[in-house]
């Protein structure tokens, strides 16, 4: 199978790379840097020190064997480029990583926020438009949120995509079942665009028979895989400041040096989480189980469990002499809520999911404990003005 992966020198992007590449997929990696340029202008760089992407690919071919062909193209701004890529390579599949993948950086300034949406919208129109325009049929997998649903408490199972109901009639009477695009209420621009881009994808798959598939991910966490940990020039991300780093990340860092685990507000928000690994297991076998040309789009709830933050917290304060403390909230959200989610196609794919525990998260804390001369405590709290202090507390 040929696969091109777009964003492949990401946090997801280039684990994925290798484990597929691993399985005996040919694999080339599309990515303009944007990431690492962003880490640049915020001076956040990975706990972890990353090879940059020739490095990574010539070691992976000395350590592994295959190769990762690379391509440096700003699929959002170039379409010629990338349109030229889809249709000289062909690939059965195409897994879309390229996306500006941070909620606070997306609520950072009006330039943030509009860049996010200009990259994340033009990079998923460009490549179905390329699809269409080259007469590709390759499997598209778009990396969604769980986010586009919102954090309200709804009280029932979020579907997965499709909501079953039935149309109250003027006189009172129930119509027959059919299946409606569960309502989304993005919370941020960052959910914005991946709602805007689920709508793109089903106009494509509708009109011009685009096989695609929406993995509404939770928060990932973890940062090494099996491929990743064969050679130090293959180290993946490991991100832990308050605008790219994910929250369990950036709680096993303040255990590991035994600093407050910090969580925003009250901590009863709960959130969607899956283990690194167990995406990648996702996306393998979504590569593996593709639909078919004029279905509608494939959504996946990509988590392995919903847990509320402060219970998380409590966890690695267990694994530390650290305490839990309560910030301000820089975020406009509910206090607390409660999500549950079908992830039905998980269990489907086989999956065994990761579930957060001492035991689990013991292996994050050590790793982050081996990196702790390299961690700038300036980064592990969000810096939160008396102004926005005084008015989450009204």
């Amino acid at each position: 199978m040929q696969v091109l992966i777009l964003g492949g020198d990401g946090y997801c992007g280039w684990p994925t790379a290798l484990r597929l590449s691993a399985l005996g997929m040919d694999v080339s990696i599309v990515d303009n840097f944007s990431r690492r340029k962003i880490a640049l202008e915020l001076n956040a760089p990975s706990l972890v020190p990353i090879s940059d992407l020739q490095t990574r690919c010539a070691a992976w071919q000395e350590v592994a064997g295959p190769a990762i062909k690379a391509h440096n193209i700003d699929i959002a701004e170039d379409f010629d480029a990338i349109c030229k890529l889809i249709g000289d390579t062909k690939p059965d599949a195409i897994i879309h990583f390229a996306e500006q993948r941070s909620v606070p950086y997306s609520a950072m300034s009006a330039q943030a926020g509009l860049y996010t949406v200009r990259n994340n919208l033009m990079a998923t129109t460009n490549v179905l438009m390329a699809l269409v325009e080259r007469g590709v049929d390759a499997h598209l997998v778009h990396l969604g949120s769980l986010g586009v649903y919102g954090y309200e408490t709804l009280g029932y199972e979020i579907p997965e995509g499709y909501l079953s109901v039935r149309r109250l009639s003027k006189t009172g009477g129930l119509g027959p079942k059919e299946e409606i695009l569960q309502p989304f209420n993005p919370v941020s621009v960052y959910h914005l665009t991946k709602a805007l881009d689920h709508l793109g994808l089903a106009h494509f798959a509708a009109r011009f028979g685009v096989r695609a598939t929406d993995l509404h991910q939770g928060t990932v966490w973890g940062s090494e895989t099996l491929e990743t940990m064969k050679d130090p020039r293959l180290a993946n991300r490991f991100d832990y400041d308050p605008t790219f780093g994910t929250v369990i990340n950036r709680f096993a860092v303040q255990a590991a040096l035994n600093m407050p685990i910090s969580i925003y507000g009250t901590g009863g928000q709960t959130r969607g989480f899956i283990h690194l690994n167990d995406v990648l297991s996702c996306v393998e076998a979504a590569l593996l189980e593709p639909p078919a040309s004029g279905e509608r789009v494939r959504v996946v709830n990509q988590t392995a469990e919903t847990r509320q933050i402060r219970e998380l917290a409590e966890i690695f304060a267990s694994l530390s002499q650290s305490e839990v403390k309560f910030l301000p909230s820089p975020r406009q959200e509910p206090a607390a809520n409660n999500l549950r989610t079908s992830n039905e196609s998980v269990i489907g794919f086989g999956v065994t999911p990761t579930i957060v525990s001492a035991e689990t998260a013991k292996p994050l804390v050590d790793a982050a404990r081996q990196m702790a001369h390299s961690v700038d405590k300036n980064l592990l709290y969000p810096k939160i003005s008396k102004v926005e202090a005084d008015r989450d507390h009204q």
